[in-house]
């Protein structure tokens, strides 16, 4: 058997590429957009991708699922669980509970696992050369390694009232099931550590069954649902807003990219010329800071770039990216991995061309300023981040929702923004600049430096 994991840093984001080599046949699980990836390594190990599953509509990414079978012509093999409203709306072979993938000489059974989404599976893998037994499961967003699925995704992020309390009992029974699997098996989630699909992901990328009987919180509760309940649905992180429109594009038939677009690189006065675009400053922040085109967003070009850009921007928004030479294509992967397909082209030379600065304070002026009356320090990390511990005085409004509740009501006032590092910092001031506020300052050593200065903190 062939294996090997593919794991996107940039989305936490974990696929599969699984192959029988004495047939030449393999399989990918839940692959991401960009699917030169597993076309190289089939290449490579001279495999045939003759089959494509996925775990469940996925909310976080928007799956390359469609583009691996338009180019290997492979078959799409996706759950018909769930009920109508879960139901793929382009062809494909319809999986239920037991029924079973056979590629070359291996086997995936399918296990229906409801509770984070009501239409997901697992797929539970055997070599039938070596043992009849199983050796792995692969469990999308269902069990994480310390974790589990989120059942509030669906009403927080798609606006679904009260399926979260349907998908937390859905939840608590799918646990027996995996429970109930031999301990050896090993665990093969799709995300890691960094993902809004949990709230507590292990940064190692697999695990047992048996492991996580000992070690994940929810295997805890014994037949305690509602301390399980409870538990589960508290203390999420906030669902990202683009989380919907991937629900959306993952279930619908939609326009398919088989390949990385090429975009063209233009100049500043050609940028500026353009009506109708969004500018999307990828630079360092630093960068940013000391000079950038007016009305530009800062979103860095790091492991976060898909992940803010699906929050603070519009999927019908034409964006026009700046960024520094030799990025570009890795720009566009990370974009397009979210569905964001509207980038028109690159400005990677901003030399001749006027710039802004940042307004940019530091520790002691914060202080200074503060406790004015017109003035307001605002904090937009996570609200868990808020209530664990603030600066005396900050008013917290979570970043991700300045696009639909813009704080009009201090328009008129010094705005003093920070998070914890300064990265989302730099993207809400940027954002606010853009929105017309003219009063913004940049505290952009943030919550982190306020402390090593020694400055006081408030819970």
């Amino acid at each position: 058997m062939f294996f090997q994991q593919v794991y996107d840093h940039t989305l936490a984001q974990a696929s599969y590429f699984i192959g029988c080599q004495a047939k030449n046949e393999a399989i990918v699980i839940d692959a991401k957009r960009d699917i030169d990836t597993y076309l190289e390594i089939a290449k490579q190990n001279n495999m045939r991708i003759t089959h494509i599953a996925e775990t469940h509509i996925h909310a976080d990414f928007l799956a390359g699922s469609r583009e691996l079978a338009q180019v290997t012509g492979a078959e799409l093999y996706l759950s018909d669980e769930g009920g109508d409203n879960w139901q793929y709306e382009f062809p494909h072979v319809g999986l239920k509970e037991g029924s079973v993938i056979k590629v070359g000489n291996l086997s995936l059974e399918v296990i229906h696992t409801p509770g984070h989404t009501p239409e997901s599976i697992s797929l539970l893998l055997r070599d039938h050369p070596a043992s009849e037994e199983p050796v792995m499961i692969f469990t999308g967003d269902f069990v994480f390694v310390g974790d589990i699925g989120r059942p509030d995704l669906l009403e927080e992020a798609a606006g679904m009232v009260g399926t979260k309390e349907i998908g937390a009992e859905q939840m608590f029974a799918s646990l027996k099931k995996f429970a109930a699997l031999p301990d050896y098996v090993q665990v093969w989630p799709g995300h890691g550590a960094g993902s809004a699909c949990g709230k507590a992901l292990g940064s190692v990328p697999s695990s047992t069954v048996g492991y996580e009987k000992i070690r994940n919180w929810a295997f805890q509760f014994g037949d305690d649902y509602e301390g399980f309940k409870n538990y589960l649905l508290s203390d999420q992180p906030e669902a990202p807003t683009y989380f919907a429109m991937m629900k959306k594009l993952n279930k619908v038939d939609r326009p398919l990219l088989v390949e990385v677009p090429n975009h063209p690189t233009i100049s500043v006065k050609e940028a500026e010329a353009m009506s109708d675009v969004t500018l999307l400053d990828t630079r360092h922040k630093v960068e940013f800071a000391k000079g950038h085109l007016k009305d530009s967003i800062n979103i860095q070009n790091n492991k976060s770039l898909a992940n803010w850009a699906g929050w603070m921007l519009g999927y019908d928004e034409n964006l026009v990216v700046v960024a520094d030479e030799g990025r570009e294509e890795e720009i566009t992967r990370k974009l397009m991995r979210i569905g964001m397909d509207n980038v028109k082209a690159f400005v990677t030379d901003l030399s001749g061309a006027t710039l802004q600065e940042t307004k940019v304070v530091d520790a002691d002026t914060v202080e200074a300023w503060k406790d004015r009356e017109d003035t307001v320090l605002l904090d937009v990390r996570g609200k868990s981040e808020f209530k664990q511990e603030h600066i005396p005085g900050a008013e917290h409004r979570f970043i991700g929702n300045l696009p639909k509740n813009l704080p009009t009501d201090i328009k008129d006032k010094k705005i003093i923004i920070q998070c914890q590092s300064g990265d989302r910092a730099t993207v809400a001031a940027s954002y606010l600049e853009k929105k017309g506020f003219d009063q913004i300052f940049n505290y952009a050593g943030s919550f982190l430096d306020w402390k090593k200065e020694g400055k006081p903190t408030t819970t």
